[in-house]
């Protein structure tokens, strides 16, 4: 009966310790999703033409890799930006890939611009030289890990975010935005 008892309580620490090793082992192999920032935001207001019927908007977008131990694969990346309910302009990011940087995160920067929605102009450029204007920003991808050389399935990433822009045309504050889980409480 002792003999059991010890056989099944040694048993029980062994299921027990290699279960706290396997958590161990995932927690430091399971890759975290990539952080997306804008830090640089402006619709320029003025082009010599302040009747002007059209518009750009420019941007820059940081894409933070915080894993060690693995790159990232990114599909077409989509950027939509709007003003109330209206899309004011979207952008497709071209598929790229990310490597993995031991000593600090892995960033890849993109500077680019997009036209605004010529019927929307008008009112977004109202609304700044009032006071100031609120955007939002969404961003869908999918993307795929490579850790230790194995690829890992196919991760869907939805982030949104508010752009505060002040009267100048610029983030107001200077603050970078950065973007967060997509609420799904909205969406229909």
């Amino acid at each position: 009966m002792c003999e059991t008892k010890n056989l099944c309580l040694w048993l029980v620490q062994l299921v027990y310790i290699l279960g706290l090793l396997g958590f161990c082992l995932w927690l430091a192999v399971h890759p975290r999703s990539p952080d997306y920032t804008i830090i640089k935001f402006s619709v320029p207001l003025t082009n010599h033409n302040n009747g002007s019927s059209h518009g750009r908007i420019e941007y820059e977008l940081d894409i933070k890799n915080p894993n060690r131990d693995s790159c990232i694969l990114y599909d077409d990346t989509f950027l939509t930006f709007y003003y109330g309910e209206d899309k004011v302009g979207n952008k497709t990011i071209p598929c790229f890939y990310q490597g993995k940087n031991r000593e600090k995160s892995e960033i890849h920067r993109l500077s680019d611009q997009m036209d605004v929605e010529t019927r929307l102009w008008t009112d977004l450029r109202k609304a700044i030289m009032n006071a100031s204007a609120e955007l939002r920003v969404d961003l869908s991808t999918k993307i795929v890990y490579y850790t230790w050389g194995i690829k890992s399935k196919q991760h869907g990433i939805n982030r949104e975010g508010k752009i505060r822009i002040g009267k100048d045309g610029m983030l107001l504050n200077n603050k970078e935005v950065k973007l967060r889980h997509a609420s799904k409480k909205w969406k229909l």
